[in-house]
């Protein structure tokens, strides 16, 4: 389906105008024609016959004038409306502006009654609706496509990354019309539509990573081990997602500006183990780093002793000392210092 953008039809005022004289003039033949009927009835039958015409012009047209006030179309900055005529598609109106088209023609907008989770939805006309007990409620339809940028919060999922830990994770898109066309006749739907696929490309690109850096782990697809995650490359991730779900709803006629993750952590049920599992790792890397920092120290003692000559240390001595520098130096708690007057040995 090709978009057809109609530029011609943005006369609304003056065919407004022009409607409101006929009105004007039809009102008039009616009482002209009353007047005619009246001053003719006892003189000619000519007379009579002109009053009736004249007369049955004005009240049809009062009767009935009101249907080419249905062709008036008005239309704000960033909307559109996508005409049909006898289910044939007419043309799209996309610019702003007072417009006059055929009065036969239907708005089509399959979308109309879809709220999602997001911004940017065009208010649309007051509709009543009967219910089976006969009670009246009154809905907003939406005819009119909105062509502002929109942003599509889907709800939070669980997805299993890739080595099968579940996450729970959410993501806002940035999106908008494109052609109004596609959007209307090539999909049911084109906001559930958006929707269903934005979930769909979530899941497979997730799948993909882990939640953070782990080992052996080909996140791109070229064979080799990356650092890739969830976590850590959220930029990529997003990128990724933003990329599949443009590919699936092309012929939608939407255009996805950007995709952006809102929420990303473990799943309930493994949360503890997983903060454990975190912390335990945070522990051991701390205290590598404490045990590198104490023998280096250690060893640059010895040197300083040795290199001053301020103590001859046998194998025996450098040993205690080596193993009292460590205690002191990786405990947890402040050492406790024993003051020894008498001799080594």
């Amino acid at each position: 389906m090709e978009e057809k953008i109609l530029r011609k039809n943005k006369n609304g005022m003056a065919v407004m105008l022009g409607l409101i004289l006929v009105y004007i003039a039809s009102v008039a033949a009616i009482i002209l024609g009353a007047l005619t009927i009246d001053v003719n009835t006892d003189k000619s039958q000519a007379g009579i016959a002109v009053g009736v015409v004249i007369l049955v012009i004005g009240i049809a047209y009062a009767s009935f004038g009101w249907v080419f006030f249905l062709g008036l179309k008005v239309l704000k900055p960033q909307e559109a409306l996508v005409l049909t005529l006898f289910g044939k598609y007419v043309g799209t109106l996309k610019e702003e502006g007072f417009y006059y088209v055929n009065p036969f023609c239907s708005a089509v907008n399959p979308a109309a009654g879809t709220k999602l989770n997001q911004s940017g939805d065009v208010s649309g006309e007051s509709k009543v609706q009967i219910s089976a007990n006969g009670a009246t409620t009154s809905t907003t339809v939406n005819k009119k496509v909105s062509l502002k940028i929109m942003t599509l919060n889907n709800s939070r999922q669980k997805i299993n990354d890739c080595l099968g830990n579940p996450v729970e994770i959410g993501i806002a898109v940035m999106w908008r019309v494109t052609d109004t066309a596609k959007a209307v006749f090539n999909v049911d739907n084109y906001k559930e539509y958006l929707s269903l696929q934005c979930d769909s490309a979530l899941r497979n690109i997730v799948r993909i990573y882990p939640y953070d850096v782990a080992e052996n782990i080909d996140t791109t697809g070229d064979g080799v081990a990356d650092e890739g995650s969830l976590r850590g490359s959220s930029e990529v991730v997003a990128e990724r997602i933003r990329s599949e779900i443009q590919e699936k709803v092309a012929e939608a006629g939407l255009e996805i500006l950007e995709a952006r993750i809102t929420y990303l952590a473990y799943a309930p049920e493994i949360a503890a183990v997983m903060l454990q599992r975190q912390q335990a790792s945070a522990i051991i890397d701390a205290r590598k780093m404490i045990v590198d920092g104490a023998v280096g120290m250690v060893e640059m003692a010895l040197d300083r002793l040795s290199e001053k000559q301020v103590v001859d240390l046998d194998e025996e001595r450098k040993a205690a000392m080596v193993s009292n520098l460590l205690v002191v130096l990786c405990g947890n708690r402040d050492a406790q210092p024993i003051v020894n007057s008498g001799s080594l040995y």
